[in-house]
């Protein structure tokens, strides 16, 4: 009797709190044969896996080198599906939020491989939530905008990001800016905005590995948020919030 295709689940774990993870995606993590996971992925996810499961480790830290490049990591999904294995794509935060998921399922469709999108929580609104600042507030914000802070500086101007046009428009309360992998150019994607025009004094801050017992939050404005973060040992993983809502974790913040 042949065996049953395979198929690939892209899960996300959560923004690093185990109990985070959202029931379907500790469903088929307990099903899976094979895990590939990345780093910001909490062990504790991992022991709700089969003792039989193959892990993969899949993925880097900060800006050292990948364990595997894109193109590797697809090939390893194709191919243990192919081989009839029930794989779970293991990514922290949401698997289609600044985490290549979007390259991945393109990648499987392509190959004809069935897969389903676990969604999961990102640390986007997780971090900001953790710290006691709201993303909108009817009257600090009436819209969000996630930014990555790792984009490509080679990648073509008409393509990336609008940063004066993000400026004008968190301007005056208007909006809440969120970066993502925000560490290593902290000051550049702050100076970005500061050039733009947003003022120096509006609200901002870092969170580092948010909803976990390590967090660690930083509250200062535009102009001082990198100095300030330096000088309190920020480091990745961080989320970066922009906008007058952040003043806001002076009175809501509850967690750390």
């Amino acid at each position: 009797m042949d065996k049953p295709a395979g198929k690939v689940y892209l899960v996300g774990a959560g923004p690093g709190a185990p109990d985070l993870i959202t029931m379907r995606g500790a469903e088929v993590i307990r099903r899976a044969e094979v895990i590939v996971y990345d780093y910001l992925v909490n062990a504790e996810i991992l022991r709700l896996a089969s003792p039989t499961a193959e892990r993969i480790f899949a993925g880097k830290k900060g800006g050292a080198e990948r364990a595997f490049d894109q193109a590797e990591i697809n090939r390893i999904l194709i191919d243990r599906a192919r081989a009839g294995r029930l794989v779970v794509r293991l990514k922290g935060g949401d698997p289609f939020i600044f985490g290549r998921g979007g390259e991945e399922a393109d990648a499987l469709a392509a190959a004809g491989v069935p897969f389903e999108v676990v969604p999961g929580v990102t640390s986007a609104i997780a971090a900001p939530a953790f710290a006691g600042i709201p993303l909108t507030h009817r009257e600090h914000g009436s819209f969000v905008a996630f930014l990555t802070g790792h984009e490509d500086l080679d990648k073509d101007p008409a393509t990336s990001l609008p940063w004066d046009e993000l400026a004008r428009a968190a301007a005056n309360g208007r909006g809440t800016l969120v970066i993502l992998m925000a560490t290593a150019r902290m000051r550049s994607s702050l100076t970005r905005l500061l050039a733009a025009g947003l003022p120096a004094d509006t609200p901002a801050a870092a969170v580092q590995s948010a909803t976990t017992s390590a967090q660690k939050t930083v509250l200062a404005t535009l102009g001082t948020l990198a100095e300030e973060s330096a000088r309190a040992g920020i480091a990745a993983p961080a989320v970066i919030v922009v906008g007058e809502s952040a003043r806001m974790r002076t009175d809501l913040q509850c967690f750390e």
